[in-house]
């Protein structure tokens, strides 16, 4: 299996379960993995036959534009359309890190990893 990454997405959005979290919103990070057979693609050189890193990119940037409470409903969302969209996928993970989060103590980020698979 071979492996796409897009690394380090840097993105303000609104999502938290707190009223302020919606209004302020927050820095955050969005790493996608990809798991596809790229054979064709090595041979081919069309787009087509590849996980289009300006699509993935595309999509986590619409996604994290719409609010949720729950990093993890984000990262589901994402994974849902990657692997509608983008047919040669196989498997992957998203990782979306909070930045700074709210929550009472000098914590650098929050993060979570979902997997996700064909």
């Amino acid at each position: 299996m071979d492996t796409i990454e897009v690394k380090n997405i840097r993105l303000y959005a609104y999502h938290g379960c707190l009223e302020e979290e919606s209004i302020i919103g927050s820095d955050y990070t969005v790493d996608v993995v990809v798991n596809a057979d790229l054979k064709k693609a090595s041979l081919s050189d069309n787009l087509e036959d590849t996980a289009d890193y300006v699509r993935i990119h595309h999509i986590v940037k619409e996604e994290m534009n719409i609010a949720s409470k729950l990093l993890e409903h984000v990262a589901g969302r994402i994974a849902d359309r990657i692997l509608l969209e983008i047919p040669v996928t196989k498997k992957g993970s998203i990782t979306v890190s909070k930045l700074n989060p709210p929550i009472g103590g000098d914590v650098e980020m929050v993060s979570i990893k979902l997997s996700f698979a064909r």
